[in-house]
Protein backbone atom coordinates (compact mmCIF):
# COMPACT_ATOMS: atom_id res chain seq x y z
CA UNK A 1 0.00 0.00 0.00
CA UNK A 2 1.42 3.39 -1.03
CA UNK A 3 1.51 6.58 1.03
CA UNK A 4 -1.45 8.08 -0.84
CA UNK A 5 -3.55 5.02 -0.09
CA UNK A 6 -2.64 5.20 3.59
CA UNK A 7 -3.80 8.83 3.79
CA UNK A 8 -7.25 7.88 2.50
CA UNK A 9 -7.66 4.52 4.22
CA UNK A 10 -9.63 4.07 7.46
CA UNK A 11 -8.12 0.76 8.53
CA UNK A 12 -8.25 0.38 12.30
CA UNK A 13 -10.48 3.45 12.68
CA UNK A 14 -13.98 3.45 14.16
CA UNK A 15 -16.41 5.77 12.37
CA UNK A 16 -19.89 6.81 13.55
CA UNK A 17 -22.34 7.93 10.85
CA UNK A 18 -25.67 9.60 11.64
CA UNK A 19 -28.29 9.35 8.90
CA UNK A 20 -26.64 6.13 7.75
CA UNK A 21 -29.73 4.59 6.12
CA UNK A 22 -30.26 6.85 3.11
CA UNK A 23 -28.95 9.64 0.90
CA UNK A 24 -25.45 10.94 1.53
CA UNK A 25 -25.13 8.93 4.73
CA UNK A 26 -25.70 5.63 2.95
CA UNK A 27 -22.97 6.48 0.44
CA UNK A 28 -20.59 7.45 3.25
CA UNK A 29 -21.21 4.08 4.91
CA UNK A 30 -20.36 2.24 1.69
CA UNK A 31 -17.18 4.26 1.14
CA UNK A 32 -16.01 3.83 4.71
CA UNK A 33 -16.61 0.09 4.53
CA UNK A 34 -14.53 -0.14 1.36
CA UNK A 35 -11.79 1.90 3.03
CA UNK A 36 -11.52 -0.46 5.97
CA UNK A 37 -13.40 1.43 8.69
CA UNK A 38 -15.27 -0.16 11.56
CA UNK A 39 -18.61 1.57 10.85
CA UNK A 40 -21.24 2.35 13.49
CA UNK A 41 -24.54 3.61 12.07
CA UNK A 42 -27.10 5.83 13.82
CA UNK A 43 -30.52 6.38 12.29
CA UNK A 44 -34.19 5.64 12.85
CA UNK A 45 -33.87 2.74 10.41
CA UNK A 46 -30.94 0.36 9.75
CA UNK A 47 -28.93 0.76 6.53
CA UNK A 48 -29.09 -1.74 3.70
CA UNK A 49 -25.29 -2.12 3.80
CA UNK A 50 -23.79 -4.52 6.33
CA UNK A 51 -21.95 -2.57 9.04
CA UNK A 52 -20.24 -3.43 12.32
CA UNK A 53 -22.94 -1.89 14.53
CA UNK A 54 -26.28 -0.14 14.24
CA UNK A 55 -28.09 1.79 16.95
CA UNK A 56 -31.55 3.29 16.46
CA UNK A 57 -31.67 6.94 17.49
CA UNK A 58 -34.15 9.82 17.49
CA UNK A 59 -32.27 13.12 17.22
CA UNK A 60 -35.19 15.00 18.79
CA UNK A 61 -34.89 12.96 22.01
CA UNK A 62 -31.91 13.60 24.32
CA UNK A 63 -32.44 10.28 26.10
CA UNK A 64 -32.40 8.38 22.81
CA UNK A 65 -29.15 10.08 21.81
CA UNK A 66 -27.55 9.40 25.19
CA UNK A 67 -28.58 5.75 25.09
CA UNK A 68 -27.06 5.34 21.64
CA UNK A 69 -23.84 7.02 22.79
CA UNK A 70 -23.58 4.64 25.74
CA UNK A 71 -24.26 1.65 23.50
CA UNK A 72 -21.45 2.64 21.14
CA UNK A 73 -18.94 2.03 23.90
CA UNK A 74 -15.27 2.33 23.01
CA UNK A 75 -13.30 4.93 21.05
CA UNK A 76 -14.75 6.89 18.15
CA UNK A 77 -12.12 8.03 15.65
CA UNK A 78 -14.37 9.79 13.15
CA UNK A 79 -17.86 11.26 13.48
CA UNK A 80 -20.00 12.02 10.43
CA UNK A 81 -23.04 14.20 11.26
CA UNK A 82 -25.20 13.68 8.18
CA UNK A 83 -28.79 13.15 9.35
CA UNK A 84 -31.14 15.99 8.50
CA UNK A 85 -34.46 17.15 7.10
CA UNK A 86 -35.57 20.05 4.92
CA UNK A 87 -38.03 22.88 5.44
CA UNK A 88 -40.33 20.85 3.23
CA UNK A 89 -41.56 18.89 6.25
CA UNK A 90 -43.45 22.02 7.29
CA UNK A 91 -42.31 22.15 10.92
CA UNK A 92 -39.57 24.77 11.47
CA UNK A 93 -38.98 23.85 15.10
CA UNK A 94 -38.55 20.18 14.22
CA UNK A 95 -36.13 21.13 11.42
CA UNK A 96 -33.89 23.05 13.84
CA UNK A 97 -34.15 20.32 16.46
CA UNK A 98 -33.06 17.52 14.13
CA UNK A 99 -30.57 19.44 12.01
CA UNK A 100 -28.73 21.33 14.72
CA UNK A 101 -29.84 20.74 18.31
CA UNK A 102 -29.79 16.95 17.98
CA UNK A 103 -26.54 17.07 16.01
CA UNK A 104 -24.93 19.16 18.76
CA UNK A 105 -26.19 16.85 21.51
CA UNK A 106 -24.92 13.76 19.67
CA UNK A 107 -21.54 15.34 19.00
CA UNK A 108 -21.04 16.31 22.62
CA UNK A 109 -22.26 12.93 23.86
CA UNK A 110 -19.57 11.25 21.76
CA UNK A 111 -16.71 13.68 22.35
CA UNK A 112 -15.58 11.93 25.51
CA UNK A 113 -14.97 8.83 23.40
CA UNK A 114 -12.83 10.68 20.83
CA UNK A 115 -9.04 10.50 21.32
CA UNK A 116 -6.41 12.86 19.96
CA UNK A 117 -6.20 12.40 16.20
CA UNK A 118 -9.95 11.93 15.77
CA UNK A 119 -12.16 14.19 13.68
CA UNK A 120 -15.70 15.44 13.12
CA UNK A 121 -17.45 16.49 9.93
CA UNK A 122 -21.02 17.79 9.63
CA UNK A 123 -23.27 18.62 6.70
CA UNK A 124 -24.42 22.24 6.40
CA UNK A 125 -25.88 23.62 3.17
CA UNK A 126 -25.54 26.19 0.41
CA UNK A 127 -28.63 27.75 2.01
CA UNK A 128 -26.31 28.91 4.82
CA UNK A 129 -23.90 30.79 2.55
CA UNK A 130 -24.87 34.11 4.12
CA UNK A 131 -24.03 33.01 7.66
CA UNK A 132 -21.64 35.93 8.25
CA UNK A 133 -24.51 38.39 7.88
CA UNK A 134 -26.52 36.66 10.63
CA UNK A 135 -23.92 36.13 13.33
CA UNK A 136 -25.99 37.86 16.02
CA UNK A 137 -29.15 35.89 15.23
CA UNK A 138 -27.48 32.50 15.02
CA UNK A 139 -25.30 33.31 18.03
CA UNK A 140 -28.39 33.37 20.20
CA UNK A 141 -29.17 29.77 19.30
CA UNK A 142 -25.53 28.76 19.79
CA UNK A 143 -25.58 30.21 23.30
CA UNK A 144 -28.14 27.62 24.40
CA UNK A 145 -26.67 24.45 25.85
CA UNK A 146 -29.36 21.76 25.61
CA UNK A 147 -32.10 20.63 23.23
CA UNK A 148 -34.88 21.99 25.50
CA UNK A 149 -33.04 25.33 25.85
CA UNK A 150 -32.64 25.53 22.09
CA UNK A 151 -36.31 24.78 21.50
CA UNK A 152 -37.27 27.43 24.04
CA UNK A 153 -35.01 29.97 22.31
CA UNK A 154 -36.63 29.22 18.95
CA UNK A 155 -40.10 29.63 20.44
CA UNK A 156 -39.09 33.06 21.78
CA UNK A 157 -37.54 34.10 18.44
CA UNK A 158 -39.92 32.86 15.71
CA UNK A 159 -38.54 35.38 13.20
CA UNK A 160 -35.20 33.53 13.28
CA UNK A 161 -36.97 30.49 11.79
CA UNK A 162 -38.18 32.37 8.72
CA UNK A 163 -38.12 30.15 5.65
CA UNK A 164 -38.88 26.98 7.55
CA UNK A 165 -35.94 26.84 9.98
CA UNK A 166 -33.59 25.17 7.51
CA UNK A 167 -31.31 28.16 6.91
CA UNK A 168 -30.97 28.81 10.64
CA UNK A 169 -30.15 25.18 11.39
CA UNK A 170 -27.46 25.01 8.73
CA UNK A 171 -25.94 28.38 9.66
CA UNK A 172 -25.75 27.11 13.24
CA UNK A 173 -23.78 24.06 12.06
CA UNK A 174 -21.17 26.28 10.38
CA UNK A 175 -20.76 28.54 13.40
CA UNK A 176 -20.77 25.60 15.82
CA UNK A 177 -17.93 24.12 13.77
CA UNK A 178 -15.93 27.33 13.81
CA UNK A 179 -16.48 28.22 17.46
CA UNK A 180 -15.29 24.79 18.59
CA UNK A 181 -12.15 24.74 16.45
CA UNK A 182 -9.69 25.99 19.09
CA UNK A 183 -11.03 24.03 22.06
CA UNK A 184 -11.12 20.77 20.13
CA UNK A 185 -7.79 21.53 18.48
CA UNK A 186 -6.21 21.72 21.92
CA UNK A 187 -7.33 18.11 22.37
CA UNK A 188 -6.00 17.08 18.96
CA UNK A 189 -9.48 16.80 17.43
CA UNK A 190 -10.37 18.35 14.06
CA UNK A 191 -13.85 19.64 13.18
CA UNK A 192 -15.14 20.72 9.76
CA UNK A 193 -18.34 20.89 7.74
CA UNK A 194 -19.44 20.89 4.13
CA UNK A 195 -21.92 23.11 2.32
CA UNK A 196 -23.61 20.99 -0.34
CA UNK A 197 -25.50 22.49 -3.23
CA UNK A 198 -28.62 20.80 -4.60
CA UNK A 199 -28.08 17.06 -4.22
CA UNK A 200 -30.33 14.21 -5.31
CA UNK A 201 -31.36 12.79 -1.93
CA UNK A 202 -34.70 12.12 -0.20
CA UNK A 203 -34.61 15.73 1.01
CA UNK A 204 -35.28 16.85 -2.58
CA UNK A 205 -38.51 14.88 -2.52
CA UNK A 206 -39.56 16.84 0.58
CA UNK A 207 -38.83 20.10 -1.25
CA UNK A 208 -40.57 19.03 -4.46
CA UNK A 209 -43.67 18.05 -2.55
CA UNK A 210 -43.70 21.29 -0.57
CA UNK A 211 -42.64 23.86 -3.17
CA UNK A 212 -42.71 22.20 -6.60
CA UNK A 213 -39.91 21.30 -9.02
CA UNK A 214 -39.51 24.93 -10.15
CA UNK A 215 -38.17 25.82 -6.70
CA UNK A 216 -35.21 23.50 -7.33
CA UNK A 217 -34.83 24.46 -10.98
CA UNK A 218 -34.42 28.12 -10.02
CA UNK A 219 -31.31 27.45 -7.92
CA UNK A 220 -28.27 28.25 -10.13
CA UNK A 221 -26.18 25.24 -11.15
CA UNK A 222 -22.98 26.28 -12.95
CA UNK A 223 -22.16 22.65 -13.73
CA UNK A 224 -25.58 22.27 -15.30
CA UNK A 225 -26.81 19.54 -12.96
CA UNK A 226 -27.52 18.62 -9.36
CA UNK A 227 -24.95 16.69 -7.32
CA UNK A 228 -24.99 12.96 -6.88
CA UNK A 229 -24.93 11.95 -3.18
CA UNK A 230 -21.77 9.94 -3.85
CA UNK A 231 -20.01 13.20 -4.78
CA UNK A 232 -20.94 14.73 -1.43
CA UNK A 233 -19.95 11.55 0.42
CA UNK A 234 -16.45 11.54 -1.09
CA UNK A 235 -15.73 15.01 0.28
CA UNK A 236 -16.96 14.08 3.76
CA UNK A 237 -14.79 10.98 3.80
CA UNK A 238 -11.82 13.10 2.68
CA UNK A 239 -12.30 15.64 5.47
CA UNK A 240 -12.24 12.95 8.16
CA UNK A 241 -9.28 11.15 6.58
CA UNK A 242 -5.60 11.61 7.31
CA UNK A 243 -5.30 13.32 3.92
CA UNK A 244 -7.00 16.33 5.56
CA UNK A 245 -4.95 16.21 8.78
CA UNK A 246 -4.26 19.99 8.81
CA UNK A 247 -7.76 21.12 7.85
CA UNK A 248 -10.00 22.22 10.70
CA UNK A 249 -12.60 24.90 11.42
CA UNK A 250 -13.60 25.07 7.76
CA UNK A 251 -16.76 24.97 5.70
CA UNK A 252 -16.02 23.39 2.32
CA UNK A 253 -18.60 24.42 -0.28
CA UNK A 254 -19.50 21.43 -2.45
CA UNK A 255 -21.95 23.45 -4.50
CA UNK A 256 -20.93 22.92 -8.10
CA UNK A 257 -19.59 26.49 -8.35
CA UNK A 258 -22.73 28.28 -7.14
CA UNK A 259 -20.99 30.70 -4.75
CA UNK A 260 -18.15 31.39 -7.16
CA UNK A 261 -20.58 32.20 -9.97
CA UNK A 262 -22.56 34.51 -7.67
CA UNK A 263 -19.42 36.47 -6.79
CA UNK A 264 -18.54 36.72 -10.48
CA UNK A 265 -21.98 38.16 -11.20
CA UNK A 266 -21.48 40.80 -8.48
CA UNK A 267 -18.20 41.84 -10.07
CA UNK A 268 -19.75 42.03 -13.51
CA UNK A 269 -22.65 44.10 -12.19
CA UNK A 270 -20.26 46.58 -10.64
CA UNK A 271 -21.47 46.01 -7.09
CA UNK A 272 -17.95 45.10 -5.99
CA UNK A 273 -15.37 47.75 -6.87
CA UNK A 274 -11.67 47.10 -7.26
CA UNK A 275 -9.37 49.92 -6.03
CA UNK A 276 -7.93 52.14 -8.76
Amino acid sequence: MGQIDELWRYDGRRAVVTGCASGIGAHVVRLLTELGADVVGLDKHPPSTDIAEFHAVDLTDPASIDNAAVSIGRNVDALFNIAGVSSGIGDPLLVVTINFLGLRHATEALLEKMPAGSSIVSVSSLAAAGYRERLQVVGGLLNTRTIPEGISWCQRHPDALAGGGYRLSKEAIILYTMTNTAALGARGIRINCTGPGVTETPILDQLRNAYGQQYLDDIPKPLGRVADPAEQAAVLVFLNSQAASYITGQVLWVDGGNIGAAIARELEDGRAQWPA
